[in-house]
């Protein structure tokens, strides 16, 4: 069990001994018992095995539902609608779940879920206070709140009102499928020359830029005019290159602008707030770098699109998308970059084995509401574990999904990467006959660090989109999407693993 899980359950310990003592104790003594974590486990390992898809809650029958909340921090997700509302993932836009019938309805749930609990625990006297959770986006019906009570489950599963309602906090750390951290990033020990290229003023271009005709594209575009939003563990505060104030314009980038926020809290305190936007992790950091790091000087690499602006959003500790905080960060992070009208790309490489519908919310919002591209990872894991297909949420219709492969031809996926019929693009990003991948910024220095994955393959298909972009910021985001797709190299066929294929830069701008 890793330290952060760790943590996690022990919150979950303390929130049980401090708020629901005699709880337990009832439980123990007179209710049903709750499925252990290995039952829990055991299940969702076999359903991922026997569906080849990420895990639904809306799958897991009432018990199971409810020992998973047990098991974890009793945190669910409840997303909501009015009677008689269709496809409402397409009109988030048209409604306000702060006002009116749909803030009546929210109460009248959180009201349900205080009774239910109170009948079932008497002598708790919670208020809805006690219970609600995380702070939700504003823009979308969904509520976060503690819910201690099998009955109160059972009750809103059988509402027409209620959308769904998923544990947030449950992660089985014990089942053999979970995705490498991602974290722990340290500059390069040594590059071979092969490696990269030096170009002026003194920057290195990484050797898998050219062949996806990145620099021959910088001719045309270089991403001026163009936010990307990258939603990840932050960046470094340590890593001038991505420093307003610092050097993110130096060289040949110039006139643009890096915002850096943070939505994850990992502390366990209810009231606490959002850590801020600095990474501690390592990975947003890379993944900034291979997106818009400057055209400047001092040996460091250059990005894709390094004249591109960057709004970098801290909202995850790592790239697992597992437990509240975590859920929570990234939903708010996708809609605050959602409703950033500079904004046209997100970038993603993060993600889960388990669907969760809040941060889906969140994307169907960026997605139909605000027009935003949304680009995601495939996955990237242990070498023993990537066997698994494409992960959430890059497996979801709105998202364009992207993988690495490894130099030359046949095509192969990287050492680590996922693949699967819903990938749309790869990025070659691993060498044939080694470990040896991409370059990019380490959390501070001019030294770049080495970075691979699907995460990877991710950053620089969001840098390439921007040089579409810029070449005519009134593009729409189809306009876009298909002139990646007319650029790619299998198009107009499409592969079951790799998508459309690789993307050449240059002839994506040039059309």
């Amino acid at each position: 069990m890793s330290f952060k899980n760790a943590i996690i359950l022990l919150f979950a310990a303390f929130v049980v001994a401090s708020c629901s003592k005699e709880q337990v104790v009832e439980q123990s003594a007179n209710a049903e018992q709750p499925l252990s974590r290995q039952e829990i486990n055991a299940f969702i390992e076999q359903s991922i095995q026997h569906t080849n898809d990420v895990f639904r809650w809306e799958n897991a029958d009432l018990k199971l539902l409810w020992s998973a909340g047990v098991r974890s921090d009793s945190v669910f997700a409840l997303g909501y609608q009015l009677p008689g509302e269709e496809d409402l993932k397409t009109r988030f836009h048209l409604i306000d779940p702060q006002s009116g019938a749909w803030a009546e309805l929210r109460n009248r749930l959180v009201q349900l879920i205080v009774d239910e609990t109170n009948r079932e625990f008497p002598g708790k006297n919670y208020k809805a206070d006690d219970l609600l959770a995380y702070q939700m986006p504003k823009e979308l019906p969904i509520v976060s709140i503690r819910i201690f009570s099998k009955n109160a489950l059972k009750a809103l599963r059988a509402m027409p009102e209620v959308r769904y309602v998923e544990p947030m906090g449950y992660s089985p750390e014990e089942v053999n499928f979970r995705s490498d951290a991602g974290c722990g990033v340290n500059p390069a020990s040594s590059i071979p020359s092969a490696d990269f290229q030096t170009i002026s003023p003194s920057v290195k271009v990484p050797w898998n830029f050219n062949l996806h005709n990145i620099q021959q594209a910088w001719a045309q575009s270089t991403g001026a005019g163009i936010w990307v939003a990258l939603i990840d563990t932050g960046t470094s505060p340590n890593q001038t290159k991505l420093q307003q104030n610092g050097e993110f314009n130096s060289g040949q980038s110039s006139g643009r602008t890096i915002t850096r926020l943070g939505t994850y809290v990992s502390s366990w305190w209810p009231w606490a707030s959002p850590d801020g936007p600095n990474d501690q992790c390592g990975h947003g950091t890379q993944m900034a770098g291979l997106i818009a790091a400057p055209r400047g000087s001092g040996g460091a690499s250059v990005g894709v699109a390094y004249n591109s602006n960057l709004l970098a959003i801290r909202a995850t500790g790592d790239v697992i998308v597992n437990g509240s905080s975590e859920i929570t960060g990234v939903a708010n992070a996708i809609t605050i970059a959602a409703n950033n009208t500079n904004v046209k790309i997100l970038s993603m490489s993060i993600g889960d084995v388990f669907w969760s519908n809040t941060v889906a919310d969140a994307i169907y919002y960026a997605y139909y509401s605000k027009g935003k591209m949304l680009i995601s990872a495939a996955g990237t894991s242990l070498s023993w574990t990537s066997w698994w297909g494409v992960i959430f949420p890059a497996n979801m219709a709105e998202t364009v999904a992207v993988t690495g492969v490894k130099e030359g031809y046949p095509l192969v996926r990287c050492d680590v990467c996922h693949s699967g019929s819903e990938v749309d693009f790869i990025i070659m990003m691993q060498r044939r006959n080694s470990s040896n991948t991409s370059l990019t910024l380490a959390m501070s220095g001019n030294t770049p660090s080495y970075v691979g994955g699907s995460s990877t393959a991710t950053a620089m298909t969001a840098g390439i989109a921007a040089l579409v972009w810029a070449k005519n910021p009134s593009q729409t985001r189809t306009q876009v999407l298909n002139k990646l797709k007319n650029a790619a190299s299998i198009y107009p066929s499409r592969n079951s693993e790799f998508g459309w294929g690789l993307i050449n830069a240059q002839t994506a701008v040039s059309q």
